[in-house]
């Protein structure tokens, strides 16, 4: 029987949940909810994966992940057997402690990572461990409400300045957002027996399906596909279709609207969920947020220029199947 399907590209985000064999426990007393935490942050440091939001319940766990090197298989494996080892070692127990691989989804990351995190936070009060989500220690809800040097592991940035740009208002904010109740539509895929491989609009599904073709027709795939659209190959690209320099894609003039760099800005940001930092240093800009002002600024002109929308498309489509070809 093939193993579910792994599409594994640089910025893809995962909603990722595994439990214990036969519904076992596998956190058994504090300490090892402590010391899968810190595995937690020990693994974000080694493999280079953002974890944005978790949740450890006696006998599974949830948790959403983004991964900038396109490594989830092998960061999950990690996860899994050395956490495995070392509950082993405290409980001289052996043998298998998970169910098997873990379960993902693939997330869409513009529209459904923040039900999502409200999602994992509110598993704990919806399971009734709980009463007040402020009470559960062992998720990453306490996290979004501290500013606490400690958290800095934890890739909750991002997920709070889509909430609001103010500093001051995100964890106000983020505290409105994760009392309302989750949305049913995202309810009954989680709820679902077999999980959804993806998570998002149609265009995302579509543009999935497309790249990898080998999920016609089926809903399983014995190996996993990457797509490594790299930062060089995308300004290679955009300078070759314009017919520019690479200066002068890297070069900012004030009061001119450069397509050119805002649509390899655009691409670097859609095709390799890059960071908005990392982008800003490659285009050499101080701020992130004027690279967000960038993105969202050429979002809305192809919404008004069909002739700039098929240009971004096509580039788009080259870089995506010559990657495919690799």
């Amino acid at each position: 029987m093939s193993r579910p399907l792994r599409i594994a590209y640089p910025g893809a985000w995962y909603h990722v949940m595994n439990r214990g064999r036969r519904a076992e426990y596998i956190f058994l007393d504090k300490l090892d909810y402590k010391v899968f935490v810190e595995l937690l942050q020990e693994t974000s440091e080694a493999w280079n994966i953002r974890i944005a939001a978790y949740s450890l319940m006696p006998n599974h766990y949830h948790m959403l992940i983004q991964t900038p090197d396109a490594n989830i298989s092998r960061a999950m494996r990690h996860v899994s057997g050395v956490y495995t080892q070392r509950f082993n070692s405290r409980h001289h127990h052996d043998g298998q402690l998970f169910r098997g691989r873990y379960k993902s989804i693939l997330v869409h990351g513009d529209s459904y990572l923040l039900q999502l995190v409200r999602y994992i936070h509110r598993n704990p009060l919806k399971a009734g461990l709980v009463e007040d989500m402020d009470t559960y220690i062992w998720s990453s809800h306490k996290a979004y409400l501290s500013i606490a040097k400690k958290w800095n592991w934890l890739h909750k940035e991002f997920i709070l300045d889509l909430l609001s740009g103010d500093k001051k208002a995100r964890i106000s904010s983020y505290r409105r957002f994760v009392a309302i109740d989750e949305d049913d539509k995202l309810l009954r895929n989680m709820e679902r027996k077999k999980w959804p491989s993806l998570l998002g609009p149609q265009e995302f599904i579509d543009w999935v399906k497309t790249t990898y073709r080998d999920l016609k027709g089926s809903d399983e795939m014995p190996q996993i596909r990457e797509l490594n659209v790299d930062s060089e190959g995308i300004i290679r690209s955009v300078c070759d279709y314009y017919n520019i320099k690479r200066k002068d894609l890297l070069t900012s003039k004030r009061g001119n609207f450069n397509e050119p760099r805002c649509v390899a800005i655009y691409l670097m940001r859609k095709l390799r969920r890059d960071r908005l930092k990392e982008i800003g240093k490659v285009f050499e800009m101080d701020k992130y947020s004027s690279v967000s002002s960038i993105i969202e600024r050429l979002k809305t002109r192809m919404q008004n220029d069909l002739k700039l929308k098929m240009r971004v498309n096509k580039m788009e489509k080259q870089l995506t199947k010559s990657q495919e070809q690799t």
